[in-house]
């Protein structure tokens, strides 16, 4: 399976995609969205969905994982991250792709095996379960890559409790 995990934001949004195969992770890519900070609201989430809908049609990941949305004491933020979270469940759904929301525990848990990992245990063992030789930057890019790990353990688990 493929799985390309997303990390939305506004100004950055993380990306990254992984093949998984019998508890291997293989072909890890990743990167990251930027729109210009002094253009309108409107005109960065048109940017968002563009960019995003390119990539996927040229990744066709079997899943998409995106982190929920997680109101810390910003509010604002939070508002424009939803708007984000928008155009990307938009553009999914437009290419027919399912998508898989998780919060932050649950990929800390699936990552590193504990629910309140720090970000930077979570970033180092994204680099070794994809054998990378260094730490994915931006930090948006390593964070999508550990959403589409959570989402491949998670769908891996469900295909594998099924068949038994």
């Amino acid at each position: 399976m493929t799985v390309l995990g997303i990390d939305p934001g506004v100004a950055t949004v993380g990306w990254g995609f992984v093949h998984y195969d019998g508890n291997r992770f293989s072909s890890p890519q990743y990167g990251a969205i930027i729109t210009p900070p002094k253009i309108p609201l409107e005109r960065r989430l048109e940017m968002i969905y563009d960019e995003l809908g390119k990539l996927l049609a040229e990744l066709k990941p079997d899943y998409v994982s995106i982190e929920e949305l997680f109101f810390s004491k910003n509010i604002t933020t939070g508002i424009a991250v939803a708007h984000a979270r928008g155009v990307i469940m938009l553009a999914c759904q437009k290419a027919g792709i399912i998508c898989y929301e998780f919060k932050p525990p649950q990929v800390k848990q699936a990552v590193v095996g504990y629910g309140n990992a720090e970000k930077k245990q979570v970033m180092l063992m994204t680099k070794m379960l994809l054998n990378l030789k260094e730490i994915p930057r931006p930090d948006d890019a390593a964070d999508g890559l550990a959403l589409a790990i959570c989402c491949a353990h998670s769908l891996g688990m469900a295909n594998l409790s099924r068949r038994q």
